[in-house]
């Protein structure tokens, strides 16, 4: 309890002075608003009227004589030749968020729905690869925690219950699986396309195109890190002469592959600001677009077409660093939680739950009430669940779904950007 209430008190005071250094020292203002993002501005009313041949009623009667209807709204032909003025990304820019919802809401609906039901059927067929093709971990983690916790449902009458806590933990991890691909769905498809205009706006800039391939291909790498024949195997060499020879030990492997999810982690978050720029000239792309169709539109329409761009810029922000803000959360955790080093030296034992180590050594005293025994027999099988090893295999699994959704659903926003969306 007195570990927990210092880690308590470190949050607390981390957490008051994160608060207070918020206006002065943002992340999220910096990375947005530092002057290199620049957005496209709408056209005026009066540019569009000019364009439109249409004078602005200047008083009350000449607005009645025309109509009130036609000073609010007006037509522009679509290949009106208009010009987009850029201006730097300011704070207030980034604040203005606005989230439109239309018909199309279902269509978007659909869509999560569908990705949900295909990565639901993706986590159980996970599940049931072997170990020794996927190292996530989960079989030695169910192991350490059936041996934990069998003991304390034995004692309680319960050890019936063990083979469903298995299958709950199964099923749960497949529905989060699900749950997690679905979310991260949309995020994947707005990657696809901003990693493709990226690669357009950087024709003149080959290290920056082989960092947005490496950044883009970097969930690929992290499958191949917990693909066994391919990642440890590789390193652990039998010469011809029969000799084992290993090129990394067990530990410094995991070490080395703690490093490689940080890199790129960081690697991910170094070309942000490409990615955003590319988002940001959406607009003046949707206004080609329009130029090249025939008719008439409103004149709002077109502010419009302009304005939703840079308005939705901090939900494209976040689509983009979620993914990668969760897979660091989850290295952290999975460094700590795990038990493993940053260094190569070998990480140390890890150790027996406390509370069973103490009531298998008997050293637990007697209770005082029945309170009290519920209590410990709560954190006992808290402490049976959540061992080591256990929670190696869960964060080891969330790592590797995320970067899979993140993948699977990257590569359909390239066929769907490529084949279907510019069909």
């Amino acid at each position: 309890m007195a570990v927990l209430g210092v880690q308590l008190v470190v949050t607390l005071l981390t957490a008051t002075l994160m608060h207070r250094l918020a206006p002065h020292c943002s992340f999220a203002r910096w990375l947005l608003c530092n002057g290199s993002l620049f957005r496209y501005k709408h056209p005026s009313e009066e540019e569009l009227r000019a364009l439109a041949g249409k004078q602005r009623p200047r008083g009350r009667r000449e607005r009645w004589a025309n109509g009130y209807g036609e000073e609010k709204t007006f037509c522009v032909p679509c290949d009106a030749p208009f010009q987009l003025e850029t201006c730097p990304l300011t704070a207030v820019d980034a604040l203005v968020t606005q989230l439109y919802f239309s018909a199309e809401e279902g269509g978007e609906r659909s869509v999560c729905l569908t990705f949900a039901f295909l990565f639901l059927l993706l986590a159980m067929l996970i599940q049931v690869v072997p170990e020794e093709t996927l190292e996530l971990g989960l079989e030695p983690g169910m192991a350490s925690m059936t041996q934990n916790l069998e003991p304390l449902l034995k004692t309680q009458g319960w050890d019936w219950m063990l083979p469903l806590v298995k299958l709950v933990i199964r099923m749960g991890l497949a529905i989060l699986g699900s749950v997690l691909g679905a979310f991260l769905t949309f995020p994947g498809l707005r990657l696809a396309q901003t990693h493709r205009d990226a690669l357009t706006m950087s024709g003149d800039q080959p290290m920056l195109q082989f960092l947005l391939h490496t950044s883009f291909l970097s969930p690929l790498f992290i499958l191949w890190l917990w693909t066994k024949p391919i990642a440890r195997n590789f390193l652990h060499q039998t010469p011809s002469e029969g000799t084992p020879f290993s090129l990394l030990s067990d530990s410094a492997f995991d070490s080395l592959r703690l490093w490689a999810l940080v890199a790129l982690c960081l690697l991910r978050l170094a070309v942000t600001r490409p990615h955003l720029q590319a988002y940001l000239c959406l607009a003046k792309a949707r206004v080609e677009q329009l130029r090249r169709e025939a008719g008439h539109i409103e004149a709002r329409e077109i502010q419009r077409r302009v304005v939703r761009v840079y308005c939705y810029l901090t939900v494209v922000s976040l689509q983009y660093l979620t993914p990668l803000i969760l897979t660091l959360n989850c290295t952290l955790l999975l460094k700590t939680l795990g038990g493993y080093s940053w260094g190569v030296s070998p990480a140390p034992a890890l150790p027996l739950s406390p509370v069973l180590a103490e009531a298998r050594d008997g050293l637990m005293g007697p209770m005082e009430d029945e309170a009290q025994q519920v209590v410990a027999q709560i954190t006992g099988a808290l402490g049976g669940l959540l061992t080591p090893f256990f929670l190696r295999g869960i964060l080891a699994f969330l790592i590797w779904w995320t970067a899979a959704c993140q993948l699977l659903s990257s590569l359909f926003g390239l066929y769907f950007h490529q084949h279907v969306s510019g069909s």
